[in-house]
């Protein structure tokens, strides 16, 4: 799949913000700061389409991308970690749990990972909701450039283990600041929406 064009459409907080047009959508999800927003400006080729920061907790709303005018990449604010109050965090959650469970066409959510870490328990709750709504079988391991071959191997089958990813999941390591892991990515996401 190539990229010819992408555009940052509509920020939600509320179901009544989400675009009309019903595109197929693809949603990106995981713990705060593991790389969503560098993720989608790699594979966008925009350097600042999504708001990218060093702190956690950077996006709080849910973000729609419109790509080559036919589907969307949706960025949903991260869970875990965040310098914000309990209230603002469950806020997110009931955000992200709103969309996810009002998008007919949402046809398959990411879970982003740090392929540095064993996925926490809530890394590994969101992938079991993700698998019982039939939405799951992709994952994407980030920042895959700060850790020696040998390591990110051994890391991608505890990841697998921790998530029990079966033969017909994919996990994917990418790197936004090596550029690898894009190709896979998108060929994934061509095949996703053929289907």
């Amino acid at each position: 799949m190539i990229i010819k064009e992408s555009e940052l459409i509509a920020v939600a907080v509320n179901k009544s913000q989400y675009p009309d047009e019903l595109k197929k959508e693809i949603a990106f999800v995981g713990r705060s700061n593991v790389g969503k927003s560098s993720l989608i400006n790699f594979l966008l080729n925009r350097r600042k389409l999504a708001k990218v920061s060093s702190s956690p907790g950077k996006t709080r709303t849910i973000n729609f991308y419109e790509v080559n005018g036919s589907f969307r990449i949706v960025d949903l604010p991260g869970y875990g970690f965040a310098k914000v109050s309990k209230s603002e965090i469950r806020s997110w959650g009931n955000m992200i749990d709103t969309y996810l469970h009002n998008r007919p066409n949402l046809i398959k959510v990411v879970l982003l990972v740090d392929c540095r870490h064993t996925p926490t328990a809530q890394d590994v709750q969101m992938y079991d909701w993700i698998r019982y709504y039939n939405l799951g079988g992709l994952v994407v391991a980030t920042k895959a450039d700060k850790v020696s071959k040998n390591v990110l191997n051994k890391n991608l089958v505890e990841i697998g283990k921790t998530l029990g990813l079966t033969d017909k999941d994919k996990i994917i390591p990418v790197s936004v600041l090596k550029k690898t892991g894009s190709s896979e990515l998108l060929e994934e996401f061509g095949r996703l929406l053929e289907g």
